[in-house]
């Protein structure tokens, strides 16, 4: 399951002797094709690709769920969503929990009981009534899904540099079908790179690392420290510099800009009106795509600098680095734009990186991993037990270039963005299925269809690949303890039932598997 450019392995999995301090690098809404170290050619995005070349790069990271709060709170517990319930965004919740349950265990409390410092600069967006700082969080405040530039602390680092306000043009949006327009989907900004929201992040990440690395030299306290930026989530609003970067005849489009929806829920050709795709131009779709790219090399310059950073501290051999979003986007793939009701792997396979000191350079690590494993990861590199992380498993065994057993397949989740919409997705090697209890379920052959353009579901010769995937689905679901599977006991060839699935209490007999005669 490994593959390395160099041949290095690891030598151990015990956990670090000391405390490491962890640099988390996450971005909003990111695109695993955007990156050189991913196969983009036309990609700009030296730092990462360096990251990628120094340490793993895993090719199959998941998030367990292809929405901002709810993947987040995941980040922060190691809990799947539908274990720790906070399931939509705030800005579109139709009556979800919409901050963790108080006493809810999470990574931050318990580095901070070990002694870290641990601060976060960027997009908290983890829950509503509750901040960044109730969890333990130094930083600015800053709330909100996208870049909050009416900000009291950003318009202090604009007056203090003497740079200009925020201020747009050229914005691409498509029509509603009342002839209003459709969600901004990108504009140009008019304002330098020192003055964008991005810079500022990574300005003030860089002061709170001045300043961790002054307590770690003098008093040996780690600290965790996470850049989270806003970005390259839509709108796509960047300078001119950026704007312009990628030139749209150098774009290939993805292949599933040629969807038609045929066979496939009808949910998601209503989404794509909604996103307005059809009333743009394919050369806008070309742009848009550019764009995107472009707010990607922007980001990848600004964290740029925080590496330099850790480097001139002198932070590099104490340091592990993660880099990961919470989840993809479709930028036009499939015809849509956003993420929502669709399970595909433009926004559910996303980029994952990380680099341990000590740890095999340039490896490439296929196992199915999740963001869910970031929590455990960070707790082992604490020296913590992360049992708590219960639907969390360490990377680190995989960065150390170790062979060790891991599942071939991994669950994911959805439960609503626009509208409540539960689905659940089982991938595997070959085979992807999506379940959608209301609707039209969905299988893919992702050797010959990597695309995700032919849903054979139905397809006779499928049956066999159908059933094993739905029974298999059945069983996690059922060890987990994520009720869905109750929807599957009736409406699915799911195996033999040894419970009353009405739940009456009235009929257990006639399930209970009766013991052998002798």
């Amino acid at each position: 399951m490994t593959e390395t450019t160099n041949g290095l392995r690891g030598s151990g999995s015990a956990a670090q002797a000391a405390p490491r301090n962890v640099l988390f690098l996450m971005t909003d809404q990111h695109r695993v094709d955007t990156l050189g170290a991913y196969g983009n050619q036309h990609a700009s995005t030296p730092v990462l690709d360096e990251l990628a070349r120094t340490g793993t790069r895993f090719d199959r990271w998941y998030t367990p769920t292809a929405i901002c709060t709810p993947a987040r709170a995941s980040l922060l517990t190691g809990q799947a969503p539908f274990r720790h319930r906070v399931l939509a965004n705030h800005e579109r919740n139709v009556g979800y929990r919409e901050d963790l349950a108080a006493g809810t265990f999470t990574f931050v409390e318990a580095l901070r009981e070990r002694g870290y410092n641990t601060g976060l600069v960027g997009k908290w967006h983890a829950g509503t009534e509750q901040d960044a700082a109730d969890f333990g969080f130094d930083g600015p405040d800053l709330p909100g899904w996208h870049n909050p530039v009416d900000n009291a602390d950003y318009l202090k680092y604009l007056a203090d540099h003497g740079l200009p306000p925020y201020e747009i043009s050229d914005r691409i949006r498509g029509t509603l079908p009342n002839g209003g327009p459709g969600n901004l989907l990108a504009a140009r900004l008019h304002q330098p790179v020192e003055a964008t929201f991005e810079h500022y992040l990574a300005t003030r990440t860089i002061e709170l690392l001045e300043r961790y690395a002054d307590d770690f030299r003098t008093g040996r306290r780690p600290f965790f420290l996470e850049l989270s930026f806003f970005g390259p989530h839509l709108p796509y609003i960047v300078p001119d510099e950026y704007f312009d970067l990628v030139d749209p005849a150098d774009v290939e489009l993805p292949k599933s800009i040629a969807e038609t929806f045929a066979g496939k829920p009808p949910v998601q050709q209503n989404y794509s009106a909604h996103w307005t795709f059809d009333t743009m131009p394919i050369e806008v779709t070309r742009k848009l795509i550019a764009v995107y790219w472009g707010y990607v090399a922007l980001i990848d310059r600004e964290i740029g600098r925080v590496m330099d950073a850790l480097e001139r501290l002198g932070l590099v051999d104490d340091t592990a680095v993660f880099f990961t979003c919470d989840h993809g986007e479709f930028t036009g793939a499939h015809r849509l734009h956003d993420k929502g009701p669709a399970m595909y792997e433009d926004i559910y396979r996303t980029p994952g990186l990380l680099r341990v000191p000590g740890g095999p350079a340039g490896q490439v690590r296929t196992e199915f991993v999740s963001l869910l494993d970031c929590t455990a990861t960070i707790l082992e590199l604490a020296g913590i037990d992360p049992a708590p992380a219960v639907d969390s498993r360490s990377l680190l065994p995989l960065a150390r270039g170790e062979q060790v057993p891991w599942a071939e397949d991994i669950v994911c989740e959805f439960h609503g963005h626009h509208f409540p919409y539960p689905q659940r997705m089982l991938r595997e090697d070959r085979y992807k299925l999506v379940v959608n209890p209301d609707s039209t379920n969905e299988l893919y052959d992702l050797h010959i269809d990597p695309d995700e353009l032919m849903n054979v579901y139905e397809h006779p010769e499928m049956s066999g690949t159908r059933s094993r995937m739905m029974r298999r689905l059945y069983q996690l679901l059922r060890e987990r303890g994520d009720n869905f599977y109750h929807w599957m006991t009736t409406m699915y060839d799911v195996g033999e039932v040894d419970y009353d699935p009405t739940q009456s209490g009235l009929d257990e007999t006639t399930y209970r598997a009766e013991p052998a005669a002798p």
